[in-house]
């Protein structure tokens, strides 16, 4: 695993001999909405990095929190500062493993349900994950997408009293890529 995530903070300038069995994106797209009584929030990025190791199973994903674009610059901005403290935690990550990933047929296109588990780390707080996701093939190209919940008080990040009523308890993660082949340098 330690390989694998130092593959993933290389973000593709360094792979194994194995390389062909390791698939990866730089413009993975993680979004989260969070529904609220006085308005919904909402962010995109398109940023993320991740890989898969078909061979082992392992998984590993990494992306930039000031990356997150928001409809509204303010909102970004409260994000950024109030409660991602971005400056000082710049980045969340997810290291794990495919639970079942004999299921995936990596050279026959199909939907393959999985179920991946590990360690996700926001905040600098790290909590253990599993969930559903789904590996698509279809012309030897291959997708994901997962979603899952995050509760917010699970990672230290602090809501103001003031706007409590504005901000979930739980957020709704969504993360879909698209990966390419990582070829050696």
């Amino acid at each position: 695993m330690k390989r694998f995530f130092f593959l993933l903070m290389l973000s593709f300038t360094v792979v194994s001999a194995s390389a062909q069995d390791i698939y990866g994106t730089k413009k993975g797209q993680v979004t989260f909405y969070s529904e609220a009584p006085l308005e919904n929030i909402e962010a995109r990025n398109n940023e993320a990095a991740g890989f898969i190791d078909t061979k082992t199973g392992e998984i590993a994903f990494s992306v930039l929190i000031k990356s997150f674009k928001f409809e509204k610059a303010l909102m970004e901005e409260h994000f950024n500062t109030s409660y991602m403290e971005s400056d000082k935690y710049p980045k969340s990550t997810f290291m794990g493993k495919i639970k079942n990933p004999e299921v995936v047929k990596w050279n026959t296109d199909g939907t393959y349900r999985v179920t991946a588990e590990g360690t996700l780390n926001i905040h600098n707080v790290s909590k253990p994950l599993t969930t559903e996701a789904t590996i698509v093939i279809k012309d030897g190209n291959v997708s994901s997408n997962a979603k899952f919940n995050v509760r917010v008080a699970d990672f230290n990040i602090k809501v103001p009293s003031a706007v409590s009523r504005n901000i979930a308890e739980t957020v709704e993660v969504t993360v879909d890529c698209r990966y390419d082949p990582v070829q050696n340098k």
